[in-house]
């Protein structure tokens, strides 16, 4: 861009030494030459000096590319032209400068264009750069938060199992009760109960047939307890579900859909999974 402002800084020394540049190099002197309807007739008045003001501006004020320093000569030409009528000096030297102007410009045009395109690529390249950067920041802070999660939860399981493993033992009524509440879960809910249990006993593993037998003395505290939470919270959740539902909270979910199905006479011929049972040993 230097380069093409010092080119064209040449082009405007050639316009302006002409020796018909005279009338365009200062503003028009309306008050002193009587034009009384210039600005009823010249909306933006231009002239060299303006132009090289502007030029030589450090306040940000100025060009910013020499196709701004183009519209700006070719308007000192075209008011004098728009003003004066077509057998006027002043209209006659602004055509012929004008003519010489845009020859010139002509020659400098290919090099303004190359020069645009480069600069557009370089604006592409900045934001994309810019996209990457502010992309790469955000992919780190999610993964420094993911990891301080995934921290945090495994200091809270931590947690959780140095409580239970320093909860009292189950007594005998209570592991009754545990497996009373266990035979209201719903299907889903007893499955994760199960898996619970094979988590820390890999000898209990449910088979796929309708009965599962449970010895819950055989069970670890921690595992006792673990499930005692859960159904507590299950159960509960059931609850609220239920109540919304209209449903008796004392009704096993899953024996309610069965019950529904087999009144409403299903025709499909299936027939519906059945329910695990759980016994004691």
């Amino acid at each position: 861009m230097q380069e093409l402002m010092r080119q064209f800084s040449t082009i405007l020394r050639q316009i302006t030494q002409h020796k018909w540049a005279w009338p365009f190099m200062d503003p028009v002197d309306v008050e002193g030459l009587g034009l009384h309807d210039y600005y009823e007739i010249i909306d933006k008045p231009m002239d060299f000096g303006t132009i090289k003001s502007k030029m030589e501006a450090k306040d940000g004020t100025g060009y910013n590319n020499v196709r701004e320093i183009y519209a700006d000569v070719r308007l000192i030409f075209k008011n004098a032209m728009k003003y004066n009528n077509e057998k006027n000096d002043v209209h006659v030297m602004a055509k012929t400068l004008l003519e010489k102007f845009e020859e010139k410009w002509l020659q400098l045009l290919p090099k303004v264009a190359e020069e645009e395109k480069r600069q557009l690529e370089e604006e592409a390249q900045a934001q994309l750069d810019i996209q990457l950067a502010l992309e790469t920041t955000y992919a780190n802070k999610a993964k420094d938060i993911s990891t301080e999660l995934c921290e945090i939860d495994m200091h809270l399981k931590s947690l959780k199992e140095m409580v239970i493993q320093q909860c009292r033992k189950l007594s005998t009524q209570e592991k009754k009760m545990l497996m009373s509440a266990l035979g209201k879960l719903s299907l889903e809910n007893l499955y994760r109960a199960l898996d619970i249990i094979a988590e820390t006993n890999p000898m209990f593993q449910p088979s796929s047939t309708e009965d599962v037998v449970l010895d819950l003395d055989a069970q670890s505290d921690y595992t006792l307890w673990r499930l005692k939470a859960f159904v507590k919270d299950s159960l509960e959740e059931q609850v609220k579900v239920n109540a919304g539902a209209g449903i008796n909270p004392n009704d096993n979910p899953d024996d309610k859909k069965n019950k529904k199905r087999r009144d409403s006479g299903d025709s499909s011929g299936k027939t519906n999974p059945k329910r695990k049972k759980l016994s004691t040993l």
